[in-house]
């Protein structure tokens, strides 16, 4: 009797310790398509084990989460790796973007459509719709490129 109290006890302390272990991640509510934004009420918390998680890096905080962009399909209740998310973008493939080439305080403005779809801070490749010629710039805040030197 004494030896299955014993048994009971220690079974109670090491539930008692993997659960002090456990680690809460933010994952999913629901299915999260890729290049969908992502909003405060598609997320919830679980606890996981620690030898669950491995040594990949998951996002560790909701607010990381709330108003970024999937990349890929995120699915409920797994964890989100921290390559899965970014910021959404300013410029859309395909879009008709401003793009802007300043030299010694001359400005040249003309007008591409983006290549590739970009956040602020992206370095993009824009075709120039007079010349056809593939330029790469730099996505600003408010939408239009700045060509980068060289390009």
């Amino acid at each position: 009797m004494v030896r299955g109290l014993a048994a009971v006890l220690l079974v109670l302390v090491a539930a008692r310790g993997a659960a002090a272990e456990e680690k809460r991640l933010p994952v999913p509510a629901v299915s999260i398509r890729a290049g969908e934004l992502i909003r405060d009420d598609m997320i919830t918390e679980r606890a996981f084990a620690p030898n669950v998680l491995g040594v990949a890096m998951f996002i560790e905080a909701r607010q990381v989460l709330v108003g970024r962009m999937a990349r890929r399909a995120l699915l409920p209740g797994q964890p989100i790796p921290s390559n899965s998310v970014e910021d959404p973008w300013t410029i859309a493939r395909g879009a008709m973007v401003k793009v802007v080439v300043e030299d010694s305080g001359l400005s040249i403005v003309t007008y591409g459509a983006a290549m590739q779809s970009g956040a602020a801070g992206a370095l993009i490749p824009v075709r120039n719709t007079d010349t056809g010629v593939i330029i790469r710039g730099v996505v600003q805040p408010d939408g239009t490129v700045k060509v980068v030197d060289g390009s």
